[in-house]
C-alpha cells in the first residue's frame, strides 16, 4: 500500500528523492566554493571580465542551494549542512588555488558537467514519482546550465 506524505506523494519515493537532492546540494556547495576561490584568485587581462561573470555564478549557485535545501525540507527531510557531509557526496571536482583564466572556466565546465548528471538522474525519478515541484527545479537548473556549459565552452574556444 502506497503511502502518501502531507503534500500528496508517494512517501518512499519522496524520502529517495529527498536523498538525491541531498547529494545535489553537496556538489552545489563545492560548485559554490570553487566559484568563490576562482573569484578571489583570478588573475590576468582577463580578470575584470571573469571577477565579474565569477561572481554572478556564485550569487546564482548560493540562491540554488537554498532552493534545493527548502526542497529537501518540502519533502520532509533534513538537509546536508557539514562540510564532512558535502565532501563525503562530493562528485564535483575542487578546484583549489586556481587563477589561471583558462583553468577556472574549465573548472565550471567540468563542475557543471558533474552537477547536470546529477540534476537529469533527479529530473527522472521526479517525473516517475509525480513530484512537479522537484521536476520544474530541476527542469529551470538544467536549462541554464547547459547554457552556461555553452557559454564557457565558447570562452575556450571549444565546442559543445
Amino acid at each position: 500500500m502506497t503511502t502518501l506524505n502531507s503534500i500528496g506523494l508517494d512517501s518512499k519515493k519522496a524520502k529517495i528523492l529527498a536523498e538525491d537532492l541531498n547529494t545535489l546540494l553537496a556538489n552545489f556547495q563545492l560548485y559554490y566554493q570553487n566559484l568563490r576561490g576562482i573569484h578571489w584568485n583570478i588573475k590576468g587581462r582577463a580578470f575584470f571580465d571573469l571577477h565579474v561573470k565569477f561572481e554572478e555564478l556564485y550569487n546564482d549557485a548560493n540562491m540554488k542551494v537554498d532552493e534545493i535545501a527548502e526542497r529537501i525540507l518540502t519533502l520532509g527531510e533534513t538537509p546536508l549542512h557539514t562540510f564532512d557531509d558535502y565532501t563525503n557526496y562530493g562528485k564535483v571536482p575542487v578546484g583549489k588555488n586556481i587563477s589561471e583564466d583558462d583553468k577556472a572556466v574549465k573548472l565550471i565546465v567540468d563542475s557543471l558537467t558533474e552537477l547536470l548528471k546529477i540534476e537529469r538522474d533527479i529530473l527522472n525519478k521526479s517525473g516517475d514519482a509525480d513530484d512537479e515541484g522537484t521536476n520544474a527545479m530541476m527542469s529551470d537548473f538544467i536549462s541554464e546550465q547547459e547554457k552556461t556549459v555553452w557559454m564557457m565552452k565558447a570562452w575556450l574556444n571549444e565546442t559543445v
